[in-house]
Formats: structure tokens, sequence, C-alpha cells
């Protein structure tokens, strides 16, 4: 345990870069298919106050049965039901709720022993970078405080949610737990939280109207500068609202319920999809070092601006998929419908099954329902934090047959569809595979459902407004080409830091249309709290000749460049599975993304990549929408 009031603050929190590191698990040692597939149950509510549903949800950590037996255990986060430990799971059980009926959270962060005394993070958590930082010691640090080990920072983010600012998951409305130990002079609150009830230290109350339709949402941490690794450690889970219009489809079913019996089948299954990498203890594995990256061999901050830690992409060799590696799931020969998330912190999932008799008909995306009808693909691309809703037609299939859901998405940041050179696919042994269906005897369980011929049609908005043009910008050390940040900015500001004035700034009620150019060699996932939006084109663009005109700008040589002087070809419109309200879009390199959103809410939000490494170094930025 730590003494109190005797060592300095940075004593106390942070430690020189890094302990030594176990060796890596190799992954090619870990059994496949031989764990079902977990399925999480619904979160269970504490009660309602009038028609709001409420809940007392904690984060804790604890140990979870990831790699199959006779491998360890995995220390983990997750989130539970306050008092009920069997309610713990990574990823976290999902929230069911309905359209228009009001939810009230109590969102605890119980990452404390037996004893009371905080619990250090599982994983490294980089002081250089600009974060939450509750001591105070700012991202300027000594070299022997350049790894925090102090009290974990959580503040929870309902991903795509329609919320209010203030329970939105600012990335600053941190807090600490209510540990006894928290060290003298050490804030136990961010700058900008906010409750909506008196939730005590160590929580927050938030409050969700669900005054969207149906959609596939998920909940994870969203901490300023550590949100990689609090979620890689395991604070993340599916939200799902539903609908009259949704159920009014006849699709398949059951889900899971709360107070199913043991042996229900389920038709209805969400798939959290992550990658992970594991010690040969069975802990999670993450860089200790920016060294493993392999790009840059320092000098580190202190010395430089270059963080010792934080790596710029994080790719495990494991794929997890609802808390088990390699999971297998009976099936019956008849439809199903599958919620898929990436939850990857970097990874972008290619999708398709080993064979061709089974693909995706999709039905909806990150807000809902496709427009018009579903979209049958033979392969689904899914950037980290996209949700596809698709139904998986198994009736040509017989009793032993055995299908498994390959991935061919790259083992590094994926470069788009027209990559060159075009990327290898992920290791056909490891991370090429997903999990296994295993057809079993047809039962008259649930109900049966069918593919939809027609979806209602949602229009997409329009504007009289000049669009607002934004920039994707890569700055890598000096003399190097390793990566120092990726981040946002403005043509007229060039890359601009997450704690500059804010530059999106809305008024409220106006719809805009973004032109995001993306001078990078990467797809980008791009996150818009609060709105969903339409993706509309992709326009190529001389991205290099780009850059080089507006740094001339920058350095006071020239004209601010404008995006059309740079256009190479015609626009390619919007992919079919965009055809749906979206609140993340693949910003391919070398494009211009267009897509166009409806500012409906005041408040100060944030938009950013979804790869998290790079969310975490400044690739986020305010958004502000002024009533």
């Amino acid at each position: 345990m730590l003494a109190i009031g005797v060592a300095s603050l940075s004593t106390l929190a942070c430690t020189n870069v890094s302990p030594p590191a176990s060796a890596t698990l190799d992954a090619t040692r870990i059994p496949q298919f031989v764990q079902p597939l977990p399925i999480p149950a619904p979160m269970e509510p504490t009660g309602r106050d009038g028609d709001v549903v409420e809940y007392r949800i904690e984060a804790r950590q604890f140990e979870q049965q990831i790699l199959p037996p006779p491998l360890p255990t995995t220390t983990v986060w997750g989130y539970g039901r306050e008092g009920d430990p069997s309610s713990f799971h990574s990823p976290s059980r999902t929230i069911e709720a309905r359209s228009g009926e009001p939810v009230r959270v109590t969102w605890i962060n119980a990452l404390v022993d037996d004893d009371g005394d905080f619990l250090p993070h599982l994983l490294p958590v980089d002081a250089t970078l600009h974060w939450a930082d509750p001591g105070g010691h700012g991202h300027h640090v000594d070299a022997d405080a350049v790894r925090y080990t102090g009290p974990v920072p959580t503040v929870t983010h309902v991903h795509g949610a329609h919320s209010f600012d203030h329970s939105d998951g600012h990335p600053e409305a941190w807090f600490l737990p209510d540990a006894r130990d928290i060290p003298e002079g050490f804030r136990r609150r961010g700058p900008t939280y906010r409750t909506q009830g008196d939730a005590g230290e160590g929580a927050a109350v938030f409050e969700y109207p669900h005054d969207e339709p149906a959609t596939t949402l998920w909940y994870h941490d969203h901490s300023l500068g550590m949100t990689r690794v609090n979620v890689y450690a395991g604070l993340a889970g599916m939200w799902i609202l539903r609908d009259d219009v949704e159920d009014a489809l006849g699709l398949p079913g059951p889900a899971p319920r709360i107070g199913d019996a043991e042996g229900t089948r389920y038709f209805e299954i969400p798939l959290v999809i992550q990658d992970r990498s594991f010690t040969n203890e069975g802990a999670l594995a993450y860089p200790t070092s920016r060294t493993e990256f392999g790009d840059y061999d320092g000098p580190y901050a202190p010395d430089s601006d270059v963080p010792p830690i934080w790596n710029p992409e994080v790719f495990g060799d494991v794929m997890v998929v609802n808390g088990a590696a390699w999971p297998y799931l009976e099936v019956e020969p008849r439809l199903y419908r599958f919620r898929i998330l990436n939850a990857s912190d970097s990874r972008t999932l290619i999708l398709h099954f080993s064979d061709d008799r089974a693909r995706f008909v999709q039905i909806g995306g990150d807000g809902g329902l496709l427009s018009e009808a579903p979209v049958t693909h033979e392969e689904l691309v899914v950037g980290p934090a996209e949700r596809y809703d698709v139904l998986v037609d198994l009736s040509r299939f017989a009793e032993g047959d055995t299908i498994t859901l390959l991935n061919r998405g790259p083992d590094e940041a994926w470069g788009g569809p027209h990559a060159m050179p075009p990327q290898d696919p992920a290791d056909p042994t490891t991370t090429g595979r997903v999990m296994q269906l295993r057809v079993i005897a047809r039962s008259d369980a649930g109900t049966e459902g069918a593919v939809p011929d027609t979806l209602p049609v949602s229009e997409v908005p329009t504007t009289a407004l000049a669009p607002r043009d934004l920039v994707l910008i890569e700055e890598d050390v000096e003399g190097t080409d390793a990566p120092l940040h990726v981040m946002l900015g403005t043509l007229e500001e060039g890359a601009l830091m997450w704690d500059a004035p804010a530059t999106e700034v809305v008024q409220l009620g106006d719809t805009e249309v973004w032109r995001v150019a993306n001078t990078t060699d990467d797809a980008h996932p791009i996150h818009l709290h609060l709105v969903q939006f339409r993706v509309l084109d992709r326009i190529p663009f001389d991205a290099d000749a780009f850059s080089t005109a507006q740094e001339r700008w920058l350095d006071g040589e020239g004209a601010q460049p404008v995006l059309e002087d740079f256009v190479t070809g015609a626009a390619i419109p919007a992919l079919p599975q965009e055809r749906g309200p979206k609140d993340t879009v693949m910003v391919w390199p070398g494009t211009i993304t267009r897509f166009v959103a409806t500012f409906d809410r005041a408040g100060e939000y944030v938009w950013h990549c979804h790869i998290l490494e790079h969310e975490d170094n400044d690739m986020m930025r305010p958004l502000v929408i002024t009533p």
C-alpha cells in the first residue's frame, strides 16, 4: 500500500518507462474453436423513477477465462451491476432499452482493491501525452515520471447516442475512484465533470433521453489520453435500442433477455470483435515502449517530443469475440441476426465466410436501419467503432457442417481499398480467423423471421450553407518517417492540438456538409459525437500537392489552398453499406470524404479518429454547438 503524505506526487503516481515485460504468448499455440461463444445477457436495471429506467453500473477489476483452459485466466476490467459480482464481464452486459424510454445511469468508478485502495492501471499509461493527468504533473514530465501508476480516471461515453453534453462522456469529465489513498493534491474530477444527481465521490449520474430510432450503440470509456488502454483493459459493451418500426419487420429472434432459462437458444446475437495479445501468464499484453513499434529508437520525452510509451497503432495477434478467444457458436440451419461491432483499438476488419453459401444481408448500421432495402455483401469492411446489423441465412447448410468467419483485413493500419502496394491480409493462421459456426439439428425454438423486402426510407438532409473544410495530417518526428502525431485541423490553421481553441463551432439547428481531406497514408474512422450523419461521397485529390501548398500557406509563402484545386477525379458515391445514418465513417487516404449532418442539440461535444491510439495523442477536437 502506498504511503500518504510521505512521497512526492511524482513518486507516488509515476515511474520510469516500464518494468521488464513478460514474454508474449505465441498465438499459434492457442487452441482455436474450443470455447463456446459467450452471449452477454442484458444488464439488469436497479429500478424505475416514474418512466425513467435506472441503473447503477460499476467499473471493476476481475478475472475472466478469455483463453481456453487450461491456459490461465486474464485480469481485466469491465462494467457490471453494482452489488452483483456475477454480472461483470468484458465486454460487458448489453444495455437494452426502447426508443422514447429514458434511462438514468449512475456510473461508478470502482477500480479499488478489497481494502479500498486504488488499483493502478493494468497497462502502461504514457504521462507525456495530453491526457487526464489527475496529479497535475503536465505532459512535460521528468524521465522518472513518464509512466503513470496512480488512481485511474474513467468516464463512460455511449457511442452513437443522441445525448445531452452533460451525459455524453466528454473526455475531460473523468472522475477517480472513491479510494481511501488518493494522493494529496490530486484532482478527483476532471474540469468538465458534471452529474445529473448527487452521485458522491467516484461516480457521476448521466441521463439518456433515447429520442432516436432503434439502433445498435455501444458504451466504452472515454478518458482523455487513455481511452486506448481503458478500452483494451475491457471497459466496453453493447447498448441496443428497439422500437415498433423494427419490431414490425419480422426479424429472427429471440435476443437474450433478463431471466432467460439456461440453454435458451438465441437467433439474434451480438458479436463484439476485438484483437488482443497475452503474456505466457495470461495477462493482457500491450506495448510498454515506443521501440516495440519498430520505427524509431529515440531519443524520447523528456529529451524530445516523442512519447516514450505510446505506439501509433496496436494490433493484437489473438481474435476475441464476446470475451473469448476464437470461439465457436452452435447454429441451426435457419436465419440469424448478428449485430457486429468492431471494438478493436486500431484494426480494420474485412469479414467474410469460408463458405460462399453464407453471406451478409445488411439491414442496419451505426445509426439504425438502412434506407430503402437490405444490401447483400460477400464481405464487410468494418472499421474501428463501426456497427453492422446483418442477417445470415444458414438454411442451405446441414447438421455437422462448419463455417468459419474469416478476416482478411491487414495486420497493420488499413490503407483503404486502393492501397498501393496492396497490403498483405491478416495472418491466415491467427488474426485471419475470427470464430466458427457449427451447424446442429434444427429446432422449433424462437421466431423464424425473414429478410425484409424493403426498409423505411430515411431522407438525406440538404443545406444551402457553404461546406466546412477539414484536414487529417500526420506529423512525423523530424528527419524520419516515424509518426509523432496524427492530427485534425483546418485549411486555414493546419494541424491543431486537442487544447487549441475550438474551430468547429456550429449554430444550433444548422445542417452542414463536412469535407474531410485525408493527407495521410491510412484510412481513419472519423466519429462525431451527438449526431448521425449521411455519407455523400469520396472525391480523389492530390494529397501531396495539397500538403505542399498548405505548408507554404502556413509559412507565409503562398495562398491558402482550396480543395477544389486539387481534385483528381470523379466523386465516388457513398457505398451501399453507408445508405443509412452513421456516426463513424472510414475516411480513405487521398480522398475528400463528404458527409452531411444536422446539429440539433446545443452543447460542447467532440469529434475524433476512432483508432484509439490516434485519438489519445491529439487526433480529437472540440465540437461546439451554440444556441
